[in-house]
């Protein structure tokens, strides 16, 4: 028996990942001009407020000198602010501007929008497909 690469499930969940994350980057890049990194950094600023490049880093699934390009481009944008951060001097805290958090909002219903459709075209599949991403991510949606 041949090992079947496309019954191989993290090749299929990393395949459905990258589909679905193209769909919705062209969401966005039509919205705003953003790139992945971009709506990463500012989606997980948004949530979290401020923090460092270090804390979005280890958030959003990208190499620091990505995120920190993305920051720099965000800042000149004027959709964020660096500053010091609260409890490390050595590292430069980043937060949305009033700019951003406006873009955010708008951003936030075209990815509740597109959230809906998802789960729209997985019917009743969508609760199931839920409990398993949280099983194997360890994280609560």
């Amino acid at each position: 028996m041949s090992f079947d690469l496309d019954q191989f499930l993290p090749y299929r969940l990393s395949v459905a990942a990258a589909r679905i994350s193209r769909r919705f980057a062209a969401l966005y890049e039509a919205e705003a001009g953003l790139t992945v990194p971009e709506w990463r950094v500012l989606a997980h600023l948004d949530k979290a407020g401020a923090v460092s490049v270090r804390d979005i880093t280890a958030r959003v699934n990208l190499e620091k000198s990505i995120v920190s390009r993305a920051a720099t481009r965000l800042e000149t944008a004027g959709l964020v602010r660096k500053s010091g951060h609260s409890t490390d001097r050595r590292l430069v805290a980043l937060e949305l501007t009033p700019a951003g958090r406006a873009l955010m909002q708008r951003l936030g219903r075209i990815a509740e929008d597109f959230q809906a459709e998802l789960l729209a075209e997985l019917g009743d599949d969508a609760a199931v497909l839920g409990r398993a991403l949280t099983r194997l991510t360890g994280t609560e949606v």
